[in-house]
Order: C-alpha cells, then sequence, then structure tokens
C-alpha cells in the first residue's frame, strides 16, 4: 500500500511539471510586443520556461506569430534551424538598462550577460564599449562564438 501512495505520488508530480506551455500567439497583426505570462511560455528553441523579462525576445512573423524566446541565443539559432532571414520578421528584445522592448536589430548586444542559456548576449538600448550591434551578434552566436564556448568564455571572462 504504501509503495502504491509513493508512485501514486511520483506520477502526480511528473505530470504536474508537465503542463502544456505556450509556445506560440497567434493573431498579432500589429507586430507589436505582447504581454504573456511568466511561467507559462515556452521557448521554442531550448523548450525552457520564460521565467523572467530579462533577456527575452519575441519573433512576430508575417502572419501574425509571435514566438517568445528566453534568451537573444536561442532565436537566432531558432531563426537558422526554420531558415527565416531575420529582415523578414519583426523581433522585439527587452533591454537590459532601459527596461522595455526595443526592435532587435537596433539593440546593442553585451558579450558577457549571465543570460539563461549561457550564451551572454544581452540587448541593451545604448551603447557602451565592447557591445555589438545585431548583426554581429548573430553572427557571433552562428559561430558559436558566445560565452557557452568554454575558449570564448575564458577569453572574455579573462578566467
Amino acid at each position: 500500500m504504501r509503495a502504491f501512495f509513493l508512485i501514486l505520488t511520483f506520477f502526480a508530480l511528473f505530470f504536474q511539471g508537465c503542463e502544456k506551455k505556450d509556445l506560440v500567439f497567434e493573431g498579432n497583426k500589429d507586430k507589436k510586443p505582447i504581454e504573456f505570462p511568466l511561467h507559462k511560455v515556452q521557448c521554442p528553441k531550448c523548450h525552457m520556461e520564460v521565467d523572467s523579462l530579462s533577456h527575452s525576445v519575441q519573433v512576430i512573423t508575417n502572419d501574425g506569430k509571435t514566438y517568445i524566446f528566453d534568451d537573444p541565443g536561442c532565436m537566432v539559432l531558432w531563426l537558422e534551424d526554420n531558415k527565416i532571414d531575420p529582415k523578414s520578421v519583426t523581433i522585439w528584445a527587452y533591454t537590459g538598462d532601459t527596461h522595455r522592448w526595443i526592435d532587435a536589430k537596433k539593440a546593442w548586444y553585451s558579450l558577457t550577460d549571465q543570460t539563461p542559456m549561457n550564451y551572454g548576449f544581452g540587448a541593451y538600448e545604448n551603447r557602451k564599449e565592447g557591445y555589438v550591434d545585431f548583426e554581429t551578434m548573430r553572427i557571433k552566436m552562428l559561430r558559436g562564438e558566445n560565452l557557452a564556448n568554454p575558449k570564448i568564455r575564458k577569453k572574455l571572462l579573462n578566467r
């Protein structure tokens, strides 16, 4: 009987963690950043829960579908995986300095932020020394030149 309750408890906890998370929001014809419930949205690339606005990115396709990412690096990889040209979609990034949504293609990116997937690219509205533009960030991500790479991490963080 005790084993039965342990198994029942295990499955109850297991299925609670399998709660369906949103992967896409439809109908965003205005192509503006949308409000979304934290902890209820899943990044379509890494499948992690989006639990903070910090470092989050929204991609809005021409048919009004909005995809929300927990990390700018995930957005870059997802666009590449799906053969989507960044110029053909609207991309919003939540900034670390002004704490608002801006056009991700006009943002400046730190190379050493503590981001959810440890890629290191944090979006900022105001440029600082060492920050790179969107296209440079995108290329670095696709080349693996990010903090997830131990050699790059050591070089950038001097550790």
